[in-house]
């Protein structure tokens, strides 16, 4: 009983600790962006003592954010879809067929999670260039050449996860659609798929947040007019100044969607997850 009092202790001076440094940098963001810019300049206070939202009204023109906000939903969005529907089909055939390079494939899927991100921004950047050059088509510095870029991040471990979850469902609902006269596309669209839906909803947040925050790539294969929002909020500091409380308003603008989305579905989330690391 004295082991239980104490660790219930210990949870909650833990959880405390977590929250006030989860919770505190936050704080500082919300209250900095009601705060005129002379006001953030100068000694910090806890509380701002000239509430204003103009931050929240001028961060629109100040730099084009709705433009960024756009590109990031584009490219994000489509990335995402993509994604989901390449490991919907390659994770099947991964869970359900056995075929010769099965082990290969997930081996070598699985291991490009293991390098950094940066190991491909040249290789990528050479390719897209060649590609240009060969076929005409332009890939550096546009919306699809970041999406193509997103996808080689978020599609190896998309697999590998939904591969695993896919494993936990009996094929034996495979065997009952194919009796019932549904092809093996059929039954994995009308019968796996609302099955697995906690891995579709995790890949798919995967895959979304994964290129919502990215920047590396981002500052490298875009241009103004197709620059992202990781990439775009850096324009607010200039040569001459630094708008700190409208990077606050637009910091906290651009993250409302992405939390309210993640809280919707985090429930699914957490389930994918767990079911598709555990096989």
């Amino acid at each position: 009983m004295h082991d239980t009092r104490a660790f219930q202790v210990f949870r909650a001076v833990v959880v405390t600790v977590l929250a006030v440094v989860t919770l505190l940098p936050l704080y500082v963001m919300a209250t900095s962006s009601l705060k005129p810019l002379q006001d953030v300049r100068g000694a910090f206070s806890w509380w701002p003592t000239n509430l204003t939202l103009q931050p929240f009204v001028d961060m629109w023109t100040t730099v084009p954010l709705a433009r960024y906000f756009l590109n990031s939903l584009v490219v994000s969005s489509a990335a995402t879809i993509a994604s989901l529907v390449i490991a919907i089909f390659a994770s099947y055939a991964v869970s359900r067929y056995r075929f010769r390079g099965r082990t290969l494939f997930t081996t070598t899927v699985l291991s490009t999670q293991m390098f950094p991100g940066v190991l491909f921004l040249l290789p990528l950047f050479i390719i897209f260039v060649n590609l240009e050059q060969g076929t005409g088509v332009q890939l550096v510095g546009t919306r699809i050449g970041l999406i193509i870029t997103y996808l080689t991040f978020s599609l190896p471990f998309s697999i590998w996860m939904l591969s695993g979850y896919l494993d936990n469902i009996p094929q034996e609902l495979d065997e009952a659609a194919r009796v019932d006269g549904c092809s093996p596309i059929g039954a994995l669209l009308r019968v796996v798929l609302p099955a697995a839906r906690p891995g579709v909803i995790a890949v798919a947040i995967y895959a979304f947040m994964t290129a919502w925050g990215e920047v590396l790539f981002a500052s490298v294969m875009t241009t103004e007019e197709n620059r992202t929002l990781a990439v775009g909020i850096r324009q607010y500091s200039t040569q001459t100044n630094v708008y700190w409380n409208e990077i606050m308003a637009a910091s906290l603008v651009v993250s409302v969607p992405v939390v309210i989305g993640f809280l919707l579905l985090q429930r699914h989330f957490v389930a994918g997850l767990t079911a598709g690391a555990v096989k």
